[in-house]
């Protein structure tokens, strides 16, 4: 159970990063990029947290809530202003 939460997780990190490296290509805004550089190392360390879970369940754990952590983006100029929640997903902007 511990390790499809782990890698559930996993792939919602890597999906929110290819979002911010597509949205960082279409707009140019910094906050973006530095956005997709935490989701690639965030996604690093989960990654290794999946591989620990696999061995201990509790430690890889940690490893994964770890990542999240990391993987926190802070606050991000406006590029939606007309786009529906599914393109939002999606990463389309307005821009």
């Amino acid at each position: 159970m511990y390790v499809y939460i782990a890698i559930i997780a996993y792939f919602v990190v890597l999906f929110l990063t290819l979002r911010d490296i597509r949205i960082f290509r279409r707009t140019r805004i910094i906050s973006y990029r530095k956005g997709a550089l935490k989701g690639i190392i965030s996604s690093f360390v989960m990654l290794v947290g999946v591989i620990l879970t696999l061995l201990n369940p509790e430690l890889g754990m940690l490893v994964v809530f770890i990542g999240l952590y990391v993987n926190r983006k802070g606050q991000r100029e406006i590029v939606f202003r007309q786009a529906n929640a599914f393109d939002r997903l999606l990463g389309k902007t307005d821009i």
